[in-house]
């Protein structure tokens, strides 16, 4: 079967589980090709298609995410390593690097939480090239893709992804302070309905924070003033309908709270920045 043929049909059937089929099909034959997606379309179309295509779309017929197939997601324009250690870095989270590049466009210290695949720690170095960054990151799997990708990005010499638990006592010692802290913690309700592409492969501890989803702004909020520096800003990613919740931690620990939005219109992201000054809080 030709390539083009074999994409029709593999586009019919992803239709079942899948919003974008006929990408979710072009990209899995380009993996299986080996080639980029652009290559598949100008000049592969009358190329025999691979066996390994079939497996690739039984995997995904199966719910699971092309990211992971693949190996990849791109973000911000870059590509990224991805395994189902970690999360698949999403388009509405590039929203969060705006706000944080809008809110500290000359900060020269950057602290993530929670890293990941490093989506947004290495955009950021990536976008500022004064900065230097420091990742935490208590799942080694993870923390191993992350360093793969600082190489790759070319910014490994400006990162540096430690292991450790940011839910654990201790884990900031010897840090200092930053003119920029980012995180995306998890902020999904333990039985909240999600996708089969999610709640079957992206892994648990980077989703679920609890009941409510706010578990882990309620541990990470208070410990914020202790690591930005006097004008240091926080900017961290929240559920749609998390604004008032998050607010009001923040609040509660001498910050001030300005939401940004995604591309969707949905609330994103919360900009925190201390009312009192460097390292004081009314908690």
């Amino acid at each position: 079967m030709l390539v083009s043929q074999a994409i029709r049909e593999a586009a019919a059937r992803l239709a079942e589980t899948s919003d974008t089929p006929r990408l979710d099909a072009e990209l899995l034959m380009a993996h299986a090709l080996g080639c980029s997606r652009s290559d598949l379309l100008l000049r592969h179309q009358d190329t025999a298609a691979p066996a390994a295509f079939a497996e690739h779309l039984d995997r995904r017929m199966q719910h699971e995410p092309v990211a992971y197939i693949i190996g990849e997601q791109e973000f911000y324009g870059r590509p990224f390593r991805v395994t189902p250690d970690v999360l698949i870095p999403r388009a509405d989270s590039e929203s969060v690097v705006d706000a944080a590049l809008s809110a500290a466009p000359e900060a020269r210290r950057v602290l993530d939480l929670g890293t990941g695949s490093g989506a947004l720690l290495l955009t950021l170095l990536a976008e500022l090239p004064e900065a230097q960054g420091i990742g935490i990151e208590r799942s080694q799997p993870a923390r191993a893709i992350a360093v793969r990708n600082a190489d790759q990005l070319g910014v490994a010499h400006r990162a540096e992804i430690r292991s450790g638990d940011w839910t654990q006592a201790g884990w900031a010692d010897g840090l200092g302070r930053f003119d920029l802290i980012i995180a995306n913690p998890p902020y999904v309700e333990t039985d909240a309905d999600l996708a089969p592409n999610v709640r079957n492969f992206e892994p648990a501890e980077a989703l679920f924070a609890g009941a409510d989803g706010l578990d882990d702004y309620r541990i990470l909020i208070p410990q914020l003033p202790d690591l930005l520096t006097e004008n240091g800003v926080a900017v961290l990613e929240i559920g749609a309908s998390q604004t008032g919740q998050v607010s009001e931690i923040s609040n509660n620990n001498g910050f001030s709270a300005q939401v940004r939005l995604d591309l969707g219109g949905r609330d994103r992201a919360v900009i925190l920045r201390l009312r009192l000054g460097k390292g004081e809080s009314t908690s």
